[in-house]
């Protein structure tokens, strides 16, 4: 019954059934019973996701930019591409400070919660600050430097490093595409064969999600909570406007904005394209991860929404590396609040510097959970805001961190629909309607 059962419903079970037990644990005192044997599944199932991430990066943007066949056509997919990642993230950015000003959330934070929570994040505090004040340091043009990898099988080896990964990847395919094709041709079998067995690994790897997505959920819910209810209503009623805040903004962006993008610029029905994203969705809300989802996300955008493989494997790897449209929204949003909680004004050249350095740091921010809290850093201080501040937040960021992903993989799926229909490369499933 459970093989019948499509996959979004088999990874919907698991995230119910993960919360539910979540909160049943928490409850009966059952922490350290999930953390012994339940959350374990979990890692062991975002690992796997994590395994094949690089090999799948490697070999989908190595073909991906070989089968281009000529430069012209790589700049001009790879134009379309940032081009409009670039767009999208901006627009986030844009939405998520309207809704900030709008509704104000940093007023509703008592004195009193601000110093607790401030006290008891002060070690995440301090470490996310090192981290920022090194980034800071490094120099306007070190995001350039740090994309060239130095030894290519170092970069391999850390998942945070994907954006070298992307460069090598990319640099190899224009270099297949200028050798002589008898002599290239033995490589590109090798990498498309490489790139067909890593989706099939994709689809054993998804065997096991309902069971992942159960257990990164109870271990979500148990971490979140600690050991009573208590506390995590006290921080949700203190943090509740700045979550509804930064919600409605993921949700006006995903359900509005996107979908009309979707509209205007290719022929695929909305819900042939919901339909065809649900399962990615689900596994990027539990993994808070776009490049844990990267495998699945490449699959469906192939398999249900019709893109070619030429473009889904060298736009979707990319923007797995670059954009961040719901990481982007979160970060106006949550400097905003954090502003205002703190009693600190933001004048427009503020909040317009929060746009521009946000949409920067979007283009190196790795694509594994909580990496936006460091570049929040770098942007709470260049608007003179203390970065302590992000105490106030990292109590609920792990959830909002959930949300922001499925906003991170959605934009990453239309932006390849729109490009993949400009290029005439959009075939979707017969019988789709709008």
């Amino acid at each position: 019954m459970l093989k019948k059962m499509p996959l979004h419903i088999q990874i919907l079970l698991g995230l119910v059934f993960g919360l539910l037990y979540g909160i049943l644990a928490v409850r009966m005192g059952w922490v350290q019973f999930t953390q012994d044997w339940i959350n374990p599944f979990g890692t062991i199932f975002v690992r796997l996701l994590k395994l094949i991430a690089v090999p799948l990066v490697l070999a989908s943007l190595i073909t991906g930019v070989a089968s281009l066949s000529d430069l012209q056509k790589l700049s001009r997919i790879g134009g379309k591409t940032i081009g409009l990642y670039l767009i999208t993230t901006a627009i986030a950015l844009v939405i998520g400070i309207l809704v900030a000003n709008v509704i104000n959330p940093g007023l509703s934070v008592p004195d009193n919660m601000r110093e607790q929570l401030q006290e008891v994040y002060k070690d995440d505090v301090a470490q996310s600050s090192t981290n920022a004040e090194l980034a800071k340091q490094r120099g306007p043009l070190q995001p350039l430097v740090d994309m060239v990898p130095d030894n290519i099988f170092a970069a391999a080896t850390d998942n945070r490093l994907m954006l070298q990964i992307v460069f090598f990847s990319i640099l190899f395919g224009i270099g297949l595409i200028q050798v002589e094709q008898k002599k290239a041709q033995s490589l590109i079998d090798f990498f498309h064969s490489a790139n067909d067995v890593i989706i099939r690994m994709v689809d054993m790897i998804m065997l096991m999600a309902p069971l992942g997505v159960f257990a990164l959920l109870a271990k979500t819910v148990t971490a979140f909570a600690g050991q009573g209810m208590d506390q995590i209503l006290e921080l949700l009623g203190a943090l509740g406007l700045y979550c509804v805040a930064v919600v409605l903004g993921l949700g006006i962006h995903s359900l509005l904005v996107l979908p009309a993008i979707l509209k205007l610029f290719t022929p695929l029905p909305i819900m042939t394209f919901v339909r065809g994203m649900a399962p990615a969705q689900l596994l990027a809300f539990s993994t808070s991860s776009s490049g844990a989802t990267l495998p699945l996300t490449m699959e469906r955008c192939e398999e249900e929404l019709g893109i070619s493989e030429e473009v889904a494997s060298f736009v979707l790897p990319l923007g797995a590396t670059i954009n961040m449209d719901g990481t982007g929204l979160y970060q106006a949003v949550a400097a905003i609040f954090i502003s205002q909680a703190m009693g600190i004004g933001l004048s427009f050249g503020d909040q317009l510097t929060i746009i521009l350095t946000a949409v920067l740091a979007s283009i190196g921010t790795a694509a594994v959970p909580g990496a936006g809290i460091i570049m929040l850093v770098v942007i709470l201080e260049s608007i003179g805001v203390p970065s302590a501040g992000i105490a106030l937040i990292l109590g609920v960021d792990r959830i909002l961190d959930m949300m922001r992903t499925v906003t991170n993989v959605t934009g990453d799926a239309v932006v390849a629909t729109v490009v993949a229909a400009s290029e005439g490369q959009l075939h979707p499933p017969q019988g789709s309607s709008k």
